[in-house]
């Protein structure tokens, strides 16, 4: 059944119908949330410095990790990186299908494979076997740098089409072998061309579906072109997980992903900080404040709304729409709002220590209100 995301009648997505599969302790498609996922660049191998990676991905909200299985030392250190783990564990597997092996053995979640890559049916078979034996899922990750020779030769450069070909191909393999614990990606690092695979794939097939624009840069970049590729496909209702591709640290990635996911009413994690852009009638420096107040509400999980604005002009209207507000305007002081409702004026010099202990307050008021029994 699909699920519909509804904040006003003109706010509505729709999410394609797809089949629920399992990555652990985490269902991926059908109803289940949208989880997002990022990936260590530790050394597998060393299993301390992946664990330590894994725990800060944790706490920054990440549903499921993937770690990279390119040798045997990786594989052989995967058994205690899951044991240590809190959320799903994923095998990355290029090139050796014996990895893959290795590490359902070793207790991941879910194989990664790149069909292109990891070399002849049989190979794949017994992969999909090592899968089952260990009751993991997979998912068949195509790439647009690395597709098939064959399809490359047909179709004479990487294309959409290209892409969904060689993922229906793999996927066949997983069904002939009636093995439907899977979920596909096809990604390139041209958005125009990830987005069309992606549409395509998605009338093609009823598995859930791995999204993300891959390689897509730096922080700001690759940021942009994410929310523009994702953002696009998941407002027409297509993705069951995603990934946001940073050349920064992991971390950053899982913020991404759940300030994507909540801009679209998709999801919702933490504090959404509502701030305009600052101008000349500011009564406060808006901009710091913002960055001094993303910094000291990061550790909260529970989802609600922050204003802060500079002046009186659209200050009062967005404090009605959150939890908490703050309006500049007034000299060196502005007005707090609680509940949408003016409720006290503070001073400019105490608002921040001010504002993070209400937004903690109304957080734990929160979380309690949503483990009481109805």
């Amino acid at each position: 059944m699909s699920e519909t995301h509804t904040l006003r009648p003109w706010r509505t997505i729709v999410r394609r119908k797809s089949r629920k599969i399992r990555v652990g302790s985490v269902e991926v498609g059908g109803d289940a949330p949208i989880s997002v996922q990022s990936m260590t660049n530790t050394l597998t191998a060393d299993a301390v410095a992946t664990i330590d990676q894994v725990r800060q991905l944790e706490e920054a909200g990440a549903d499921i990790v993937r770690v990279s299985c390119p040798d045997e030392a990786s594989t052989a250190a995967l058994p205690k990186i899951v044991r240590a783990s809190k959320v799903p564990i994923v095998a990355d597997i290029h090139f050796h299908y014996r990895r893959g092996i290795e590490a359902a053995k070793a207790g991941a979640a879910c194989l990664r494979i790149n069909p292109g890559n990891i070399g002849s049916p049989d190979r794949v078979r017994e992969v999909i076997q090592a899968a089952r034996d260990h009751g993991c899922s997979i998912r068949i990750g195509v790439n647009a740098g690395s597709l098939e020779n064959h399809l490359l030769e047909k179709y004479g450069e990487p294309c959409p089409d290209a892409m969904v070909e060689s993922a229906l191909d793999h996927a066949r393999i997983l069904q002939d072998h009636d093995f439907h614990e899977f979920k596909i990606s096809v990604k390139a690092s041209d958005l125009f061309m990830t987005v069309a695979a992606y549409q395509m794939l998605a009338e093609a097939i009823d598995c859930p579906l791995h999204i993300g624009v891959t390689e897509a840069g730096g922080q700001r970049i690759g940021t942009v072109k994410s929310s523009i590729g994702m953002g696009a496909l998941l407002w027409a209702g297509i993705g069951d997980t995603l990934r946001v591709s940073l050349a920064a640290d992991p971390v950053e990635e899982v913020k991404v992903g759940f300030d994507l996911l909540k801009s679209l009413g998709l999801r919702h994690r933490g504090v959404n900080i509502i701030a305009c852009p600052s101008c000349a009638r500011q009564g406060f420096d808006v901009i710091r404040t913002v960055e001094t107040l993303e910094a000291r509400l990061a550790h909260i999980a529970t989802p609600m709304s922050l204003s802060i604005i500079g002046c009186v002009v659209n200050g009062p209207g967005e404090a009605l729409m959150t939890d908490v507000g703050f309006t500049g305007g007034g000299k060196g002081s502005g007005m707090v709002y609680l509940a949408g409702k003016a409720d006290h004026k503070m001073d400019n010099d105490r608002m921040v220590d001010h504002i993070v202990d209400l937004v903690e307050q109304r957080a734990a008021e929160l979380e309690r209100a949503s483990l009481s029994p109805t």
